[in-house]
């Protein structure tokens, strides 16, 4: 207000102006109860200190400046005062006015300085009619704090890319500068409005301050403990250990560091999620503890596992008091879905939708080993009996107890050798991975085997299980081998009651490889080092950059909200998966093996014996398995995204010299290496980046694992995990024997016995209310194949190109539709009734079981 009047006294309102409008959101519209915040800015503006604008030459060097692109006057948001915020959660439009002047010519950047009390997100500037040049656009996306938090001013680019020797002159220390601002110094303490991109090992998840016990190794930097690096939070050591970082009390978890745009988005629902998350382990579990402890803390039926669904009555008191002082109104019946009767209620998971016992038979347990919840981990039995990968020095003899005897009259009258020749022999295979740790995790409150499921291909497609092959240490030492049982399909009985167990057992070793494995470490963890490196060493206007930004949305935010309350010491998965405190641990040591030109779907099924080369096929890869529904939906999205990046790196790199000379490129791939994943920095395997192909390659492997992959195994949690018999985390007890009183209860109350082994109550009630909240789409997800800014480049080819890849992927959804109506197709439906539609691209908000978001961001 006061810069208009001034401008109107002096006369400067007669030159020629550049007229642009700047879209940002108000804090005040993010943040209900800052009001002050509103009040304090206005203030601000009616004495002059205002958000102020000032374009940078893209053609004209500033001598004075060191040859830094030339700055225009300082231009003001117009009726900040004015200008109505709308309630909801929306963007408001402001006018901005720049004098033009001839020495700025063509802007290529704006610098923006915040004068008032507090932050605001900017999302955009467009100018109108510059003169010769016509409208530019600058894509911002960033929160901008007041002034007085940075150290240097904030600067934004145009919506152009280009490689660095093609960035203009007056542009390039510009484009250095803010590089050097987000890598910071690795110094200080992090604060909120900070941007600072920095490595960590994970020494945050132990607390030893709060009791020994909850000591945990550091994760990370060690050959025993290799680990992939999280984000630098800056928090000092803990007062117990100087190698473990302290820990920010729970009600503060929404507070640990990440770079400021990292955080959740207001809309996106992640906000309400993880308040949800700490609700439920602050405020729910200790009162869910004591409704446990006053009735027994075991479920009798299976009826009362299926009331979760129907409702069930909470007692009035301490818990229905709890949740109505702790979580918001509106949140209520997300969370806990009570009335006015106090009834909990959880929704009904897809797998016991249509039948509430399809889940136990053969053919559906087979099934989702190739269309559930973990189909990555299934492979082609090679060799009979299946043999062990550990060391027979430390672990003696761990070779499969399985014999021709066990199986061999189920082959529909092929012999074991013809079996295996013909490749109708697959293997589930959890043995050599749980071994090393059985013996350490059987003395929790875990009682579990390492397992081990054989299964035949049927001519009809589907799979049935030939045997189950649970294993236990030599109790004389690992020397000694292993201690192992076999045990075979039986229907009736107390063979069929013993068999449901096996297969029990076989599930709880699957449901915690799925959880901190093929979810947590093989999409979550691996993928923030890349978050990490690009921010640090590709610019904003790099092609890579503007390529792979999408796909990292709210990672780093979810990694350190999972740190916090989800993978902690103590945490919920520690609460709720077999292998309790050596969770984390376990999971490193398989890093060890993670190889990532492997992570590419061709690759991995290759890998696994489901799928030989073969130039004829689709995608040039024959499946052993043709209804395999998570390889065939995900080899036409793996095909699709990466004709999306052949096109699009095309465009911006002619030749493989481009690639080698790209001065960022080869800066982002050695801190990659080196640091990002520093404990692999050796390995053979990395590609060198030399080549346009090895560009295509890396950068569809990282849009793979962090879209497509992490949809597959992390949307269906609820879906098919929501009712916990059919994937239980925990085994309590271990098998039967005969001639126990355990045995006898099994032949008289077999239901019982099953629930007694598997998650307890409590463990059931966290687990399913934590795989609810990790399975919803938040209402403003952005799928695969979308962006949330359309004018994300100024290039119309890649525009083009996305616009075909997203055509592409609108057919996939077609033909999976189709696949899932097809009755050949036995696999993709099942026993339960249940289409497979975890890689169906798009989705609405909630609990659908379908869609795949651009990142990992829940």
């Amino acid at each position: 207000m006061l810069h208009s009047i001034i401008g109107a006294i002096s006369g400067e309102n007669d030159r020629k102006k550049i007229r642009g409008t700047v879209v940002l959101m108000k804090k005040n519209v993010l943040d209900f109860n800052d009001l002050s915040a509103s009040v304090l800015d206005r203030v601000h503006e009616l004495v002059g200190k205002g958000v102020s604008l000032q374009l940078v030459s893209a053609v004209h060097a500033d001598p004075t400046n060191g040859l830094q692109g030339k700055v225009g006057k300082r231009a003001f948001l117009e009726d900040w005062i004015t200008t109505i915020t709308p309630l909801n959660a929306g963007e408001s439009a402001f006018k901005v006015t720049f004098d033009y002047d001839e020495e700025v010519g063509q802007p290529g950047a704006f610098i923006i300085r915040n004068n008032h009390h507090s932050e605001f997100y900017l999302r955009t500037l467009t100018l109108e009619d510059v003169p010769g040049h016509g409208r530019i656009h600058f894509v911002c996306n960033s929160w901008v704090y007041p002034a007085d938090k940075y150290d240097t001013d904030r600067v934004f680019f145009t919506n152009q890319t280009c490689l660095p020797s093609e960035t203009p002159g007056p542009l390039r220390r510009y484009r250095e500068r803010e590089l050097v601002n987000l890598r910071g110094d690795g110094t200080g303490e992090l604060k909120e409005w900070d941007r600072v991109y920095d490595y960590a090992y994970y020494n945050d998840l132990g607390n030893p301050d709060r009791d020994p016990k909850y000591a945990r190794p550091v994760l990370g930097g060690s050959v025993e403990y290799p680990y992939p690096r999280r984000g630098r939070t800056s928090r000092p050591p803990s007062e117990t250990d100087p190698n473990t970082e302290g820990r920010l009390p729970l009600l503060m978890s929404l507070n640990i560091y990440v770079p400021r745009d990292e955080r959740f988005g207001h809309i996106k629902m992640s906000d309400f999620l993880a308040y949800a998350l700490k609700s439920l382990v602050q405020f729910l579990l200790p009162e869910f503890e004591a409704l446990c402890d006053s009735t027994p803390n075991e479920f009798d039926s299976f009826q009362d596992v299926f009331d979760l669904y129907e409702g069930f009555k909470v007692p009035d008191g301490p818990l229905l008091d709890k949740i109505k002082e702790n979580i918001p109104l509106e949140m209520l019946k997300e969370l806990v879905r009570t009335d006015g009767e106090g009834l909990f209620k959880f929704p009904t998971p897809q797998v016991i939708k249509e039948d509430k016992s399809a889940w136990r038979t053969d053919k559906e347990f087979a099934r989702e080993m190739l269309a559930g919840l973990n189909p990555v981990l299934i492979r082609l039995l090679q060799e009979f009996p299946p043999e062990s990968k550990l060391d027979p020095e430390v672990y003696g003899n761990q070779n499969s107890s399985i014999t021709k005897e066990h199986i061999e009259n189920h082959l529909d009258g092929l012999t074991i050798n013809k079996a295996l020749e013909k490749k109708r022999l697959f293997i589930l295979d959890h043995h050599d991975t749980l071994m090393p740790y059985l013996r350490r995790i059987n003395t929790t409150s875990t009682k579990t085997y390492a397992s081990r499921t054989v299964l035949f291909l049927k001519d009809d497609g589907t799979l049935k299980p030939l045997a189950i092959e649970l294993s236990l240490p030599h109790p004389d030492g690992d020397k000694f081998g292993a201690v192992s049982k076999v045990y075979t399909p039986a229907e009736h009985g107390v063979e069929g009651s013993i068999w449901q167990l096996a297969k029990a057992y076989a599930a709880v070793n699957d449901s915690g490889h799925h959880q901190l494995l093929s979810h947590w470490l093989n999409t979550h963890a691996v993928i923030e080092p890349f978050v990490i490196a690009t921010n640090r060493q590709l610019s904003v206007l790099h092609p890579i950059n503007k390529l792979l930004d999408p796909h990292f949305r709210d990672t780093m935010n979810i990694n350190a909200l999972a740190r916090q309350i989800l993978i902690n010491a103590g945490g919920v998965v520690e609460s709720t998966v077999y292998p309790s405190k050596y969770a984390m641990e376990m999971s490193s040591v398989v890093y060890k093996n993670w190889v990532f030109t492997e992570q590419a779907l061709p690759a991995d099924l290759i890998n696994r014996g489901m799928a030989e080369k073969d130039s004829d096929a689709p995608h040039g890869l024959r499946l052993v398995l043709d209804d395999y529904p998570y390889a065939v939906d995900g080899l036409e999205i793996w095909s699709a995204i990466e004709t999306w990046v052949e096109d699009y790196c095309s465009f911006y790199y002619k030749t493989d010299e481009m690639v080698e000379k790209d001065s960022e490129l080869q800066s982002w791939w050695k801190e990659l290496r080196e640091e990002g994943h520093g404990d692999k920095k050796d390995e053979p395997w990395w590609p060198k980046m030399q080549t346009v192909k090895e560009l295509i390659d890396t950068c569809t492997i990282i849009i793979w694992v962090a879209s497509t992959l992490h949809a597959a195994v992390n949307f269906g949690q609820y879906p098919y995990a929501g009712f916990l018999p059919n994937r239980p985390t925990i085994s309590r007890r271990f098998m039967p024997e005969e001639g126990t009183p355990e045995y006898e209860e099994l032949k008289s109350n077999p239901e019982k016995v099953f629930l007694k082994t598997i998650t307890a109550q409590l463990q059931t009630l966290l687990g399913i209310s934590l795989i609810e909240i990790l399975s919803r789409h938040s209402s403003d997800e952005v799928y695969l194949g979308q962006r949330d800014t359309p004018e994300w480049t100024l290039d119309a080819t890649p525009l083009k190109a996305f616009e075909k890849f997203g055509r592409k992927l609108a057919d996939i959804e077609e033909n999976i539709i189709k696949r899932n109506g097809d009755e050949r197709f036995k696999n993709r439906v099942g026993p339960v009734n249940m289409p497979y539609t975890l890689l169906y691209p798009t989705s609405e908000g909630g609990l659908t079981g379908k869609g795949i978001p651009n990142s990992v961001s829940i």
